[in-house]
């Protein structure tokens, strides 16, 4: 995400920068009689094109470059859009000027350039003038120093010493002055050249900024970097478990089974043993088996976050128990988390919801009353959770550690689906009870303190920890998920003696799924041939009006 952002935060800025074009033009410098090599210049010639490429850019230049444009823009302003470059061991200047628009910079390259060669040949024709008129002065000066000693050779007598010296001092003077003629001539019949344009400015066809490809790369790069740099800090600082190698290596719990979404259960599916959620459970049940002593029987199945792991877990590891013969009895200790999520292990196994183990740890109903046996898998009994909840405490009564022992010397294995160690202490309560535990973890949701919560507490009431069972994260239980039972059971016998004539004019029928009756099929235990009652029948969800 944060690489897109980047990505199109390059594209945006692309798109809201001004474009600007670039024209240049290469001119040739030549020197004139007055141009200096200061030492440390870049050519061995007679010019300095540093000072030169210092000079396309300065004020005179400029000004003259702003009248050849006729433009509006101060001279410092346009002066900021020119750069030089002097390509290596020649003597031409590469002037280049930037606009937002490719005629003005093709006009502005070109007025620079041509600005640049008047005012160098401005400045060597003044100094030329300036030496011009030194030169005349000294000749002026000569030719009446001439006239002077001309008037008094005329006047000296012939043969005195006088007349030797004025001849010798004339003769001096006249030499000098054709030598100052002869450099007077010179400098009057040169021709001031500074330099000329070899390569005039063209019209630029593309815009050389905002460069789109480098600065979509540009923000891509940042973008990427700013990513990895969020993607480390949530790594770093996520307690979430997100693969098992998270619950093995941080929580240092061993991995029994991992299952991934081709191979996890859906809210009230109980696998099938060949498919791949089936066979996972069958190897879960044989590294249970492997790591259970003789005289252990009783396992507790929870989970480290709220939700249906540790109800798919138990169940389906009781249904692989139960498919290799050996008597399983499945308790259901967990207490749904939302009205939607009624009674899970009643929906999956096609037994009644009621009674179940609340009814039993109250004292409403025997352990063979709640029991009952799964009619897809004869070796499976079920004692679902119950009524809606259970009185405070009934999970430490001495009533569920009797259970329990009467299961324990059945020579059975006993499975508990416990609720979530971080939503009471109920899972903590049947683990004391239990010879071993299971945590049920679901990716990214369950986190790195719950895990070793969990853990701990599971150690401190001293019951071996087999491993984990993860599983992807489950999605929440919505209403139109739930389907009807699996196996419906059939209507009492009482109910079918109903006749026509009996029934009332007018039923109000719930609209939904048919639900398994309690006892349907079945007597009570220890009643002998006594039909279904009322009671029992409201109890399963009949209403007043279905008492005939």
């Amino acid at each position: 995400m944060a690489t897109g952002a980047g990505l199109g935060g390059g594209a945006v800025l692309t798109q809201a920068m001004p474009k600007v074009y670039e024209s240049s033009a290469s001119v040739l410098v030549e020197s004139v009689s007055q141009d200096t090599n200061a030492e440390g210049g870049r050519t061995k010639g007679t010019v300095n094109l540093d000072t030169e490429a210092q000079l396309v850019g300065s004020g005179a230049v400029a000004v003259k470059a702003a009248t050849l444009l006729r433009s509006s823009v101060s001279p410092i302003e346009l002066a900021k859009s020119v750069t030089v470059q002097v390509p290596a061991n020649t003597t031409v200047l590469v002037i280049t000027f930037k606009a937002d628009d490719p005629r003005a910079a093709q006009a502005g390259s070109h007025a620079f350039a041509e600005a640049y060669l008047r005012n160098r040949e401005e400045t060597a024709r003044a100094q030329l003038d300036k030496r011009i008129r030194s030169l005349n002065l000294k000749v002026r000066q000569l030719t009446t120093m001439l006239a002077g000693i001309n008037a008094k050779l005329a006047a000296a007598a012939k043969g005195s010493s006088s007349e030797g010296n004025l001849q010798s001092l004339r003769n001096n003077s006249q030499n000098q002055l054709n030598s100052l003629t002869g450099r007077l001539n010179e400098l009057t019949t040169t021709m001031v050249g500074g330099g000329s344009i070899i390569s005039d400015s063209r019209l630029p066809e593309e815009p050389t900024s905002p460069n789109a490809w480098l600065n979509i790369g540009t923000g891509g790069m940042l973008g990427l970097l700013l990513g990895l740099g969020l993607a480390y800090l949530r790594e770093r600082f996520d307690r979430r478990l997100v693969t098992p190698a998270d619950v093995r290596d941080r929580g240092r719990v061993p991995v029994l089974a991992a299952l991934d979404d081709r191979s996890t259960p859906h809210f009230d599916d109980v696998l099938q043993p060949y498919g791949p959620g089936g066979r996972v459970f069958n190897r879960l049940r044989n590294e249970v088996l492997a790591s259970l002593h003789e005289t252990d029987r009783i396992i507790v199945v929870t989970g480290i976050s709220r939700g249906s792991a540790s109800t798919l877990v138990a169940a389906n590891l009781a249904a692989a128990l139960a498919r290799t013969g050996s008597d399983v009895v499945l308790i259901g200790a967990h207490l749904p988390d939302s009205v939607i999520d009624t009674a899970p292990l009643a929906r999956m196994f096609g037994v009644s919801a009621l009674p179940g183990l609340s009814d039993l740890l109250a004292g409403r109903e025997t352990l063979s009353g709640t029991l009952q046996r799964a009619p897809r898998i004869p070796s499976l009994r079920v004692i679902t959770a119950g009524g809606a909840a259970a009185a405070a405490g009934l999970m430490q009564s001495q009533r569920l550690k009797d259970t329990l022992q009467t299961l324990r010397e059945q020579g059975g294995y006993v499975v508990i689906e416990a609720p979530s160690t971080s939503s009471s202490a109920d899972a903590q309560s049947l683990a004391s009870l239990a010879d071993a535990a299971i945590l049920a973890v679901e990716l990214r949701r369950s986190k790195r303190p719950a895990l070793v919560d969990a853990t701990e507490q599971l150690r401190r009431v001293g019951t071996k920890l087999l491993g984990t069972v993860v599983m992807p994260r489950l999605a929440p239980i919505q209403p139109g998920d739930l389907a009807a039972p699996a196996v419906a059971l059939p209507v009492p016998s009482a109910l079918s003696d109903v006749t026509d004539e009996d029934a009332p004019e007018t039923a109000d029928v719930p609209d939904g799924p048919t639900q398994a009756l309690p006892y349907a099929g079945r007597q009570r235990p220890g009643d002998d041939d006594e039909p279904v009652s009322v009671t029992d029948l409201t109890s399963a969800g009949a209403t007043e009006g279905d008492d005939k």
